[in-house]
This record gives structure tokens, C-alpha cells and sequence, in this order.
């Protein structure tokens, strides 16, 4: 069952003469609990592709159908409200709210949804991320790879359709990295979380189901590793 379908989905910059095609007549599919890498060179339009994905950015032209949701035909509240139910977004700097804790980060989506935080949900989740004693820390008094667990905790916490993650171990050493693949692996494969992380690593993008890569806003192969 496809869980994300996008269709000819384009995004130019500018008019006229500066105008700058990021993404030109896009289209492909995924499954539920597939883990998807995109890769491609600086400028290729991946970032802009998984933007698009995930209702941050609006495109030209072209759909993105999320669990049977045209999430372009919503207007920005419910596009908001979708966007925090169903996409879990990871980034490279992590985006974390520096005056909340921890705890608050995981759970700001559910508070900013006036949904209650199940209890044993939370406690399973944080132990999975391992921050079990360091839930009323700031993010600056963690390390980088504790703050990206936070991340992927509050991307995880309302049980979305999709795991989009811009580069996730961008920013850390080679040793963390490791640690940080592996636990969005284990989530993938034990919790069938379908997950679409672009990556510059290609050992990264190896370890996922089908890698697709990005050339000037086209996609210029899209290869299953593992059917």
C-alpha cells in the first residue's frame, strides 16, 4: 500500500529571467514502512523535494498525497494541523526550543494539538531514545547526538504517517552517526515507520530499501536495494 504517492511536483524561484527551477516534474511513490534514502549533489533539489514532502514549503505545481490527503488542497491551518499529526520532520541542527526541557520538546506537538500525552507511550519512547534521566535538561546541556534523539522523540511522539529526516547525522562524528542510523533503522524495521532521509553518506544510503537519486531537480535513478 502506498503511503506517500508525488506527482509531478515542480518548484521554481523567482520570475523571469531569475527564476530558478528547484524541482522539475517530479514523480514517484512509497510504500508503508519503506526507508527511503534520497541523495544527490548540493543544489540538486533533494532538500526542496523532502520540504515539499513534508507541507513546509508549497510548490508550483504538482500533488502530494499522504495517506489518501492531497495536503496541498488544505489551507495553511489544517495544512499545519496535518503536518504536525502526520510528519515527523528530523534536521541537521536538530530545531529544538532552547527554554524547554527534554520532556517538553517530545511532547510540544501533542500540547500544541491539545492532545494528553499517553504516559506509557512516552515512557517507552524515551527509553528507546535512551534520555530516561535527562528529561528536565535544556538542549544546551546535552550533546549533539542526545539532542538529535530528542528530535527524532518529538518527530515520533504523535505516531505520524511519515519520518522525514534532512540530513540527521550531518552534524555529528562518525560514532554517533552510527548510533543515530541505527536507532531510525530500528524504528523503521520494528515499528514499520516508513522513513525517506536524504543523506550525503553513501554508507547511509546503502543501509535503506531504495535509494533515489536527485540531478537538477530530476530524479535521475531510483534503484530498490532491498525488494
Amino acid at each position: 500500500m502506498d503511503i506517500l504517492t508525488v506527482k509531478n511536483l515542480s518548484k521554481t524561484y523567482g520570475t523571469g529571467e531569475t527564476a530558478v527551477k528547484a524541482l522539475d516534474d517530479v514523480s514517484f511513490s512509497v510504500k508503508k514502512g519503506e526507508f527511503v534514502a534520497i541523495i544527490g549533489a548540493s543544489g540538486s533539489g533533494k532538500s526542496t523535494l523532502l520540504h515539499m514532502i513534508g507541507g513546509v514549503d508549497r510548490p508550483s505545481s504538482g500533488n502530494v498525497t499522504i495517506e489518501n490527503t492531497d495536503i496541498y488542497n488544505l489551507n495553511e491551518t489544517n495544512l499545519a494541523i496535518f503536518r504536525r499529526r502526520q510528519i515527523g520532520l528530523i534536521y541537521q541542527f536538530y530545531n529544538l526550543i532552547p527554554v524547554l526541557t527534554v520532556e517538553e520538546n517530545i511532547t510540544l506537538p501533542m500540547l500544541l494539538d491539545g492532545h494528553k500525552v499517553n504516559e506509557k507511550q512516552f515512557n517507552e519512547l524515551i527509553e528507546q531514545l535512551d534520555l530516561v534521566d535527562r528529561l528536565q535538561h535544556l538542549p544546551n546541556e546535552l550533546s549533539g547526538g542526545q539532542q538529535q534523539r530528542v528530535s527524532i522523540g518529538r518527530a515520533l511522539i504523535s505516531h505520524p504517517a511519515l519520518m522525514l529526516a534532512d540530513e540527521p547525522t550531518g552534524n555529528l562524528d562518525s560514532e554517533t552517526s552510527a548510533e543515530i542510523v541505527d536507532l531510525l533503522k530500528m524504528f523503521n524495521k520494528t515499528f514499520n515507520q516508513t522513513l525517506i532521509m536524504i543523506t550525503h553518506d553513501d554508507r547511509i544510503a546503502l543501509q535503506a530499501d531504495r535509494i533515489i537519486t536527485i540531478k537538477d531537480g530530476q530524479i535521475a535513478n531510483d534503484e530498490v536495494i532491498r525488494p
